[in-house]
């Protein structure tokens, strides 16, 4: 098992209520500790850019957060790879110390010394396959 914290990466803080699919702007802000509306922002400008609906709220495509993580730093690190199937799962002992963020089906979660810093616990008890990780 993964010890879980809530974390909302600062969305609260910014002045946003409710919940939303902001799993990218949540994560980039808890590991990079860059504030929550900042990254927000950036990212959605380039949805914008892209011509995609102007929101960070809904969900942020791969080819729209993936140029992001590379400008801040992160270096991702796969997982799985052809016929490999799923070698890492969200469990303590599968994953390195560090920063990271966890590519996972659907969701990106922030994982920090191995503890998940998220609004939700993503694991499903250990079974959930992690794709792979920026750190």
């Amino acid at each position: 098992m993964i010890q879980f914290q809530y974390n909302d990466g600062g969305r609260s803080e910014a002045g946003f209520k409710g919940q939303a699919g902001d799993c990218v702007t949540r994560a980039l802000a808890i590991v990079t500790g860059e504030p929550y509306l900042a990254i927000y922002n950036d990212l959605s400008a380039r949805m914008k850019k892209a011509g995609l609906p102007r929101s960070a709220r809904n969900g942020i495509p791969k080819g729209i957060y993936q140029p992001l993580m590379a400008e801040l730093g992160l270096t991702w690190v796969s997982t799985m790879w052809a016929g490999s199937g799923i070698t890492v799962h969200v469990r303590e002992e599968e994953l390195p110390s560090g920063k990271l963020i966890l590519r996972l089906s659907g969701h990106l979660s922030a994982c920090i010394d191995r503890v998940i810093h998220d609004t939700h616990d993503p694991s499903r008890e250990g079974t959930r396959g992690v794709y792979g990780f920026w750190r």
